[in-house]
C-alpha cells in the first residue's frame, strides 16, 4: 500500500520535475534540451517502492531521447546534477550541499549562471563548491584555498587581498598581470584601483 502511494506521488511529480529541469537547463545554455522521466514497475518491493525511475534526455530537438547516462556529456551531466540538487534543496531541509567541480565542461556565461544558482541555494543552506572557474568562485561569501604541504592536505581561508590574487591567478594562470588583478577586483565587485 505504501509503495502504491509512492508511485502515485511520483506520477504526480514527473511533469513538475521535467519542467523545472528544462527551465533551469535553458538558463545554463542548453536551449533545446528535452527531459522525460519514465516510471516502470519493478518486480521487487524495496524501501524505495517498486518503481524503476529513468531519466531520458536529449540535448537537441533532432536527436532521439535516451537514458541520460548513455548520451549526456560530462558537462551536461554536471549541469543536470546541479539542477537536480537545486530542486532537492527546495524540497528538503538540507543543512549542507557539496558541489565537487560542477564546472566541468562549462565556461563564460554558463559558469556565471551556475554560480547564480548556487548563490540562490546558499540563501537556504550552506553550499560548498570546489571549482577552478573564477565566475563561480566570486559568487561565494568565503574563499578557501586547498593545497598540499609536506604530503598533507591543508585548507586556508583567504583574506580579501589573497582572494583577489587567487581569482586573478584563476583568470590568467601562473603569471599575474595588472589586467588580471583589475579583472578579479571587478568580478568581486571591488574598486579596480
Amino acid at each position: 500500500q505504501l509503495s502504491e502511494k509512492l508511485t502515485l506521488r511520483r506520477q504526480q511529480s514527473t511533469t513538475i520535475v521535467e519542467h523545472y529541469l528544462v527551465e533551469q537547463l535553458n538558463l545554463l545554455g542548453m536551449n533545446a534540451v528535452r527531459f522525460d522521466l519514465r516510471l516502470s514497475e519493478s518486480e521487487e518491493y524495496t524501501s524505495l517502492g517498486h518503481d524503476v525511475v529513468e531519466y531520458y534526455f536529449s540535448a537537441n530537438e533532432k536527436s532521439q531521447m535516451q537514458p541520460v547516462g548513455l548520451i549526456a556529456s560530462g558537462g551536461e551531466i554536471a549541469r543536470i546534477m546541479l539542477c537536480l540538487k537545486a530542486l532537492l534543496a527546495q524540497t528538503k531541509a538540507l543543512p549542507t550541499i557539496v558541489f565537487d567541480e560542477v564546472d566541468t565542461g562549462i565556461s563564460g556565461e554558463v559558469a556565471d549562471k551556475t554560480g547564480d544558482i548556487m548563490r540562490k541555494m546558499a540563501n537556504e543552506m550552506q553550499v560548498i563548491c570546489i571549482t577552478h572557474l573564477p565566475q563561480i568562485a566570486v559568487k561565494g561569501t568565503a574563499h578557501h584555498q586547498v593545497f598540499k604541504l609536506d604530503s598533507t592536505t591543508q585548507i586556508k581561508t583567504l583574506s580579501s587581498d589573497e582572494r583577489v590574487m587567487e581569482i586573478a591567478q584563476m583568470l590568467s594562470g601562473a603569471s599575474l598581470s595588472d589586467a588580471a588583478i583589475a579583472n578579479a577586483k571587478q568580478l568581486l565587485g571591488l574598486s579596480a584601483q
